[in-house]
């Protein structure tokens, strides 16, 4: 960002890593990270995902509590349930004219900016759910407190 507003003038740039990957992949690399193994089953608007295994070990690192099973954010509920489903498609999502597959094209950038992607997929993941997991490690520490915490994500 600091590189585009250096110009000399306005001008749109792309930024990305050039790389194609599926919302699928981002979900089963988004969920290992917190020690969840994910099944697909289903097909077209009717297809889930559902937890078939836990890692209690990484799933406890990940949330950086004493046990998995206080990796509940205050809930009481177990975080991932084998056998639940944690995917699931929602049509209110889905585009007037859908295409059957986006990338990003950081030519411009890479030639006016010397600009290139320093971090690849699965790290970028990796940091988005640490992330997550930090917020709402903040969140179960704030309800068992007494505090109401707002849930901004659906």
């Amino acid at each position: 960002m600091h590189l585009m507003v250096q110009q000399d003038g306005p001008d749109d740039y792309v930024i990305a890593t050039g790389e194609q990957h599926s919302v699928r992949e981002f979900v089963e690399l988004a969920l290992a990270e917190a020690g969840a193994t994910l099944e697909f089953s289903g097909e077209g608007a009717d297809e889930v995902g559902r937890i078939v295994a836990v890692d209690e070990a990484v799933l406890q690192a990940a949330c950086g509590a004493d046990s998995a099973a206080e990796c509940d954010g205050g809930s009481g509920a177990p975080v991932f349930a084998p056998g639940s489903v944690v995917v699931r498609i929602d049509p209110r999502y889905f585009r007037p004219t859908e295409v059957e597959t986006l990338l990003g094209d950081a030519t411009k950038a890479q030639r006016q900016l010397d600009w290139r992607p320093t971090i690849r997929f699965p790290e970028l993941v990796r940091e988005m759910m640490r992330e997550d997991l930090a917020q709402a490690r903040r969140d179960g520490v704030l309800r068992a407190g007494g505090f109401e915490v707002r849930e901004p994500r659906e």
